[in-house]
């Protein structure tokens, strides 16, 4: 069924936007699809096209629902690693940090590494040295942080027992 359009519709199907179709749609009763007007009431029965209607939306729907759960699921996957890291406490973090480059580290190389003050790295570092968790030397105008069992031996007294 070819039909004349209205000063909305222009001729040529390919210049048509969709808002103008739903327009002319709306005005006539009758839908634009692939340059021939269809109608949009079949038979009397307007049910009809809401239920087509309602249908494509469901559809539509459902892909775009299903699409953004695959991506989802997609972003999620690389989030394990980046949450874990996100709870850990400070102290965690430092100790990780000093593991990371063999159980020695310099405090200065500490602050470089993290986002704290200087006041904080120092503050944390006592806090962890009085639980026992980490060892500071003082080498000359720097600190020496270490790890439990990597201190340099010369750092030890010769009457302390080798496995303290």
């Amino acid at each position: 069924m070819t039909a004349h359009f209205s000063s909305r519709i222009p001729s040529d199907p390919l210049t048509t936007t969709p808002f103008d179709s739903v327009l002319y749609g709306l005005e006539t009763g009758q839908c634009l699809a692939f340059g021939s007007l269809v109608p949009l009431v079949v038979g009397g029965q307007s049910h009809l096209a809401a239920l087509v209607g309602i249908v494509a939306l469901a559809v539509f729907g459902g892909a775009l629902v299903l699409r953004n759960h695959i991506e989802n699921r997609r972003s999620f996957a690389g989030v394990g690693e980046a949450a874990r890291e996100e709870f850990v406490t400070d102290q965690e973090r430092v100790q990780q940090l000093v593991s990371e480059n063999g159980g020695r580290m310099k405090q200065s190389k500490i602050v470089d590494s993290v986002d704290w003050s200087k006041a904080k790295v120092s503050r944390l570092l006592a806090e962890l040295e009085e639980d026992g968790q980490i060892t500071k030397l003082r080498l000359g105008r720097e600190n020496l942080v270490c790890l439990p069992d990597h201190e340099p031996t010369a750092s030890k007294s010769p009457e302390q027992p080798k496995n303290e």
